[in-house]
């Protein structure tokens, strides 16, 4: 059987054509073209299997409408069939659409009461079957079907291949069709073809059909971690499929397979209940950050709080919901978010129920508070305390005063024992039976208040002291025990022998043990006992419980890499998921940490050793809990890709787990985050009475985000405040922020009767979150700026800094668009230079201008007692801003950023010639610079060549203040008389520091190759 592309599709419809030739276009059931190719395994259903009879084939037939019986009950099986009972048939069996209202043929009697007529009309418009006499348009629905015509129609239907040699007794009109049915297992080769067709032989064949087309998936089990599917078949087969890519959790995917020949297409959905990944993190207060997973994830290692870190915070505690869904971080009492502030949360080390899956992924939460604290309960402890839960972490300050808190209308004489961060018991006297609790002033950390509240409750008397309900110890130093009520104090506890003390810290009705190293538990099971374990009724007992350890046999990962720029140096921040060992980090040319470029070549430069590793020991940032871990560079790295390699860092777990190696890239192409470089306002009539607007311009040190999270023309990112003193105020309503270009923003407030400021006012502009355009945040997310008057603000030098003995660096603390030379010159004690403009450069969003001095004066080797000044007046100066903004009087005293040199004259080069000394010819070569030094003890810092040959540098030491000494050796043979003496700094100098002026400039190596003939 050939293998069409022509899909067979249900609900064919005729295609006429001119002439009234009926062409159609074929489009029958797909299925149809499967059970032909399943025809050779039913073969013998249709001819002779006695397992099923024709009579339970016919009735299964019946069963679903393909035959109808006789008037009499009878299935007719030895009756010749009709044309329209075959074309009912062969209409029903593959599921074509029956055709109403159409009478293509013009047979007597062919009409709406013609039964057979639309099964008719849809053989015909799918090209399976066509009228006798096709020109008379007469179909003959009467007529007998011989076999071979039944060969024809059955062959066109399921689209066998027609042979070209044949082997049959068929007409020659038929016996290509014949050889089809033949090759397919529908007819016998012995059959007399000319004869009529019985019902019997196409209701074999019928079911035949009817049998392939039923073959179904009943069912389906997923396996393998989603890469195996096994499908139960209808006749009670097993398929096993094997998949290419493992099923997605969760989610309903095709899958297709073969089986008998028929191709299966079935949905499956691999349904985990374990977490898959991380859905979201949500804070809806500032002191809680509530983890949402897909499925149920592993209680030990999704309640370990140090798998969990958010910027810098540290979290005391991960409570895992009943549901195994959700973990809620709750922040130490002295740590708080910022409302609004978008923060990343990393979650490491936490595993799925099923242990096949291990977190390490990072989500961001925003806090926002939008909700007053409320009582979620209040619940006696016996006749001598009650206890209040609020709905979320609340002030300690405003809860600790029975001031907040009234029974039946009446002040409450106790004291309040807060129990952070939302427990509050009351101890005072109280009588059996209910009642009314009212409560106000309590404060949650957004600073909304608590409405005043009014709780029932009931008091029974408690004569029972606290039960143990539940004992964990995460490892050998922490035990938490939780009772089955408020727990007031506890006396002593300690594990195996009173002598294993630790010390109890008590939180409601949870008691946590931490024992010292000294004391720590075993790694089997221990029995922790606790003496005089004390209820607010004061029933006191000892409670013993036992706890095997949880020993944590998780290595220390690393969960990110960041970089940064920060006072001039980078800052490459690694945050590893779990505290690490402070002697693995703490030390300098540290080998666990090695830095190499996008070539592969170790970074010897910038604070890094010949070895790759920081020359400064890396340093834990405060308040991380020893997972946050810095190294700073010395001076900025190049911009680029940079390997970091990471390994040998072990975890504080009471038996130490060792991290794999590890290696990421850290990109330092674009990291620097954006600052504000500057503001100012102008606030002016709007010549409508005494309406004044205010506009705003703000200039950042890069182009800025105007759209997405960091979006800096959101005016929800900007709030104003007037006067030190005043109120932080968000922009009103129809306040416009928009972009004047890629660094600088606009905020136009509405205008307002007599404006915004008074004469005296000052403005103060707070800004929060706003990015650049590579989404760095603005420096410390949140920053306050001064904004001053237009009129008052002038632009000024940060730094002029002498780079030579005539060219001097000036970095403007702004932006200009215009810079004059004409403006500026050089003071110093014997005149004033004048200067000229090189070039400009934009750095940090400011000017940077390079000048020269035009005049034949120089600058002295430290550029002392000069100073880059403006050398006109104010009002005449035009270096300025794109927004008009001058340049301000400037006397800017020059920094030292000259490189020393050596001396201009004969004897800034000598040798002298020494003994010899173990076989070896000492020399002592001396330089003289023009200024004092800073030399490096180091002897790589130098080469030496004598007579053409390679000498030793054995010491490199200063001399007088302006001397470097370096001794060499060579050969015993040789003679400083007669030999041409060379001496050369080391190239790396400007990074390696061999020889520097005392500001730390580094001699030009090419200013220091000195060669002499003796």
């Amino acid at each position: 059987m050939r293998n069409t592309s022509d899909p067979i599709k249900e609900n064919s419809n005729v295609m006429n054509a001119q002439g009234g030739e009926k062409k159609v276009m074929k489009k029958i059931l797909s299925v149809a073209l499967s059970t032909a190719m399943a025809f050779s395994m039913f073969a013998s259903v249709a001819f002779g299997d006695t397992a099923v009879s024709p009579q339970q084939q016919f009735d299964a037939l019946k069963a679903k409408g393909v035959f109808t019986g006789y008037p009499d009950g009878t299935a007719g099986l030895d009756k010749e069939m009709t044309r329209a009972e075959f074309a009912k048939v062969i209409t029903k069996l593959l599921g074509l659409k029956e055709i109403t209202g159409v009478y293509s043929y013009n047979d007597k009697n062919y009409n709406a009461k013609n039964w057979a007529a639309p099964y008719i009309e849809a053989v015909t418009a799918a090209g399976i079957m066509e009228g006798k006499n096709v020109e008379k348009k007469i179909f003959d629905f009467n007529g007998k079907v011989t076999i071979e015509e039944m060969a024809k129609v059955l062959t066109i239907a399921l689209d066998l291949e027609v042979p070209t040699e044949t082997n049959n007794t068929a007409t020659a009109w038929a016996k290509g069709y014949v050889q089809a049915a033949i090759n397919a297992g529908l007819l016998d080769t012995s059959l007399n073809f000319q004869s009529n067709a019985s019902r019997q032989l196409l209701v074999g064949a019928a079911y035949a059909i009817d049998q392939a087309q039923s073959i179904k998936v009943e069912s389906y089990k997923v396996s393998e971690a989603g890469k195996v599917v096994e499908f139960k078949i209808s006749d009670g087969e097993t398929v096993k499929v094997t998949l290419d890519k493992a099923l997605e959790a969760n989610k309903e995917t095709e899958v297709k397979f073969t089986y008998k020949d028929k191709t299966f297409t079935e949905k499956v959905t691999y349904v985990v209940t374990a977490a898959q990944k991380v859905v979201s993190a949500t804070a809806n207060n500032l002191k809680q950050v509530v983890v949402t997973f897909d499925g149920d994830v592993d209680a030990d290692s999704a309640e370990l709080e140090s798998n969990y870190t958010i910027d810098g915070f540290k979290f005391k505690s991960a409570t895992l919901s009943s549901d195994k869904k959700t973990v809620t971080l709750l922040l130490p009492a002295e740590q708080t978010l910022t409302s609004q502030k978008a923060y990343k949360l990393n979650v490491s080390n936490v595993k799925n129920s099923d242990k096949s899956k291990v977190f390490k992924e990072t989500v961001q939460v925003t806090p926002v508070d939008t909700t007053l604290p409320e009582v979620s309960e209040v619940k006696g402890l016996g006749t001598k305390a009650f206890k209040v839960v609020f709905s979320e972490p609340v002030k300690a300050s405003s809860v600790n005063t029975t001031s907040n808190f009234r029974i039946d209308g009446k002040a409450i004489s106790g004291y309040v024992n807060f129990t952070y961060p939302s427990v509050a018991v009351i101890t005072t006297d109280l009588s059996v039976g209910k009642h009314t609790l009212t409560v106000n002033g309590v404060e949650d950390y957004a600073g909304y208040k608590l409405l005043q509240k009014e709780v029932e409750f009931e008091v029974v008397e408690d004569t029972t002291a606290p039960e143990v309900v539940s004992a964990k110890a995460t490892n050998l130093n922490k035990v938490e025990i939780e009772f089955n009520e408020s727990v007031k104090s506890v006396s002593k506890a300690y594990h195996t022998s009173s002598g294993k003390t630790g010390t109890v810290t008590v939180e409601d009705n949870k008691v946590t043990v931490n024992f010292e190293n000294d004391n720590k538990l075993s790694l089997g099971e221990n029995t922790i006992t606790l003496e005089g374990v004390t209820d607010y009724s004061n029933n006191s007992a000892t409670r013993t419980t036992k706890v095997t350890p949880v020993i944590d046999t998780t290595r220390p990962e690393v969960a990110s890499v960041t970089a940064e720029v920060y006072n001039n140096n980078h800052v490459i921040t690694v945050e590893f998921s779990k505290a690490v060992e402070s002697t693995d980090v703490l030390k300098t040319a540290n080998a666990n940490f090695t830095l190499k470029n996008e070539k592969g070549e170790l970074v010897t430069t910038r604070g890094f050793t010949a070895a790759g590793h920081p020359v400064n020991a890396p340093k834990f940032v405060d308040g991380t809990g020893n997972k946050r871990v810095q190294i700073t560079t010395i001076g900025e790295l190049a911009q680029g890709k940079y390997t970091l390699e990471i390994s040998g860092i072990r975890d504080i777990a009471a038996i130490a787990n060792t991290m794999l190696p590890y290696s990421t890239t850290v990109d330092v192409s674009d990291i620097a985050k954006p600052k504000v470089n500057d503001a100012w306002f102008v606030q002016e009539s709007t010549g409508n009475g005494s309406l004044k607007d205010l506009d705003i311009y703000v200039t950042f040190s890069k182009e800025m985000a105007v759209s997405g999270n960091g979006s800096a023309i959101d005016p929800n990112k900007y709030n104003y405040q007037i006067n030190a003193n005043g109120p932080l105020l968000p922009l009103p309503n129809n306040t416009e922020v928009t972009q004047v270009n890629a660094q600088q923003v606009r905020i136009s407030l509405p205008a307002k009767e007599n404006g915004y400021l008074g004469a005296n006012d000052t403005l103060n502009l707070r800004i929060a979150n706003v990015a650049d355009t590579k989404d760095n945040y603005i420096a410390g997310n949140v920053v306050s700026t001064p904004v001053v008057a237009k009129d008052s603000r002038k632009i000024g030098v940060e730094s002029a800094k002498a780079v030579s003995d005539k060219k001097i660096d000036v970095q403007f603390d702004g932006y200009l668009s215009s810079v004059s030379a004409s403006d500026f010159g050089i003071s110093a004690t014997d005149a004033t230079y004048n200067l000229k403009l090189n070039s400009v450069e934009t750095k940090d969003g400011n000017t940077l201008a390079h000048f020269e001095i035009t005049t034949g004066q120089s600058l002295n080797a430290t550029a002392s007692t000069a100073n880059f000044v403006t050398v006109v007046a104010v009002e005449n100066i035009q270096s300025v801003s794109p927004n008009g903004i001058r340049v301000g009087n400037v006397s800017k005293g020059l920094t030292d950023g000259i490189a020393p040199k050596l001396v201009e004259n004969n004897n800034n080069f000598s040798v002298v010639e020494g003994a010899v000394v173990n076989g070896k010819k000492q020399y002592v070569a001396t330089l003289t610079f023009n200024e004092e030094l800073n030399v490096a003890n180091n002897t790589t810092g130098f080469l030496a060549r004598i007579g053409g040959s390679e000498a030793t540098v054995t010491k490199v030491e200063a001399g007088n203040t302006n001397q470097v000494v370096v001794t060499f050796e060579a050969a015993s043979t040789t003679q400083l008389t007669g030999s041409y003496v060379e001496l050369y700094l080391n190239s790396t100098n400007a990074t390696n520091k061999f020889v520097t002026d005392k500001s730390g400039n580094a001699a030009d190596p090419s200013n220091v190759s000195v060669q002499k003939q003796y």
